[in-house]
């Protein structure tokens, strides 16, 4: 099977193990090569599901919001060879961090602001947005996912790590996705899910697609 990945994103060999990697300023302490950085799959649910082998779609130049960037470990590879990437955290020391990752890369568009209201960055995030990337540690990730399916495109996906524990930590974290899966099929298309468990513990990977 042949691997796709976002033009842009390459695989290059770092310490003697290849790995994947983007074209940047480092963020997090990543080893580099010239201007290629790896990209860490046990730091990022989106470098999971890549290294994982899933069809997430992503070509390159994509305009993207994401959802759930903290301090822009994830976020800062996906605006390396994305378009426009506008990214949301609600908490402000990591948007402090966000901030000094965006100087070098003028693609990105920090926004301290909470994923669960919509409304409040409507004015700011374009309304035909290629690709939502989620990885937002609360409850109600599928309705924070069908909150935000205002902004895509008619051809748009969802690109979401879903966390179990952050939904419930008294169930199986089996049960708990097929309630997040059930949910997001109120606006969502699942075409691919997969256990993250590689990378991240009682962690799911899902690629959806916007329904008409």
């Amino acid at each position: 099977m042949s691997e796709k990945l976002p033009a842009g994103v390459q695989r290059r060999e770092f310490d003697g193990s290849e790995r994947l990697a983007t074209r940047g300023e480092p963020v997090y302490g990543e080893p580099t090569d010239g201007e290629w950085r790896a990209w860490n799959p046990n730091r990022s649910k989106l470098g999971a599901m890549l290294e994982l082998g899933m069809e997430t779609g992503l070509a390159g130049s994509e305009t993207v919001l994401y959802l759930g960037a903290a301090s822009g470990t994830t976020v800062s590879h996906v605006a390396d060879f994305a378009g426009p990437t506008y990214a949301v955290e609600f908490a402000a020391r990591p948007v402090r961090d966000l901030l000094e990752t965006a100087e070098s890369r003028d693609r990105l568009f920090p926004l301290l602001k909470d994923a669960r209201k919509p409304e409040t960055y409507a004015h700011v995030v374009e309304s035909d947005v290629d690709v939502i990337v989620q990885d937002v540690a609360t409850r109600g990730q599928a309705r924070v996912a069908l909150e935000n399916r205002r902004f895509l495109a008619d051809d748009g996906r969802l690109l979401l790590a879903v966390k179990a524990r952050s939904e419930d930590v008294t169930r199986e974290p089996s049960a708990v996705f097929e309630d997040v899966r059930s949910e997001l099929e109120e606006g969502y298309e699942v075409l691919e899910e997969k256990e993250l468990e590689t990378y991240h513990e009682d962690h799911f990977g899902v690629v959806a697609e916007k329904v008409k």
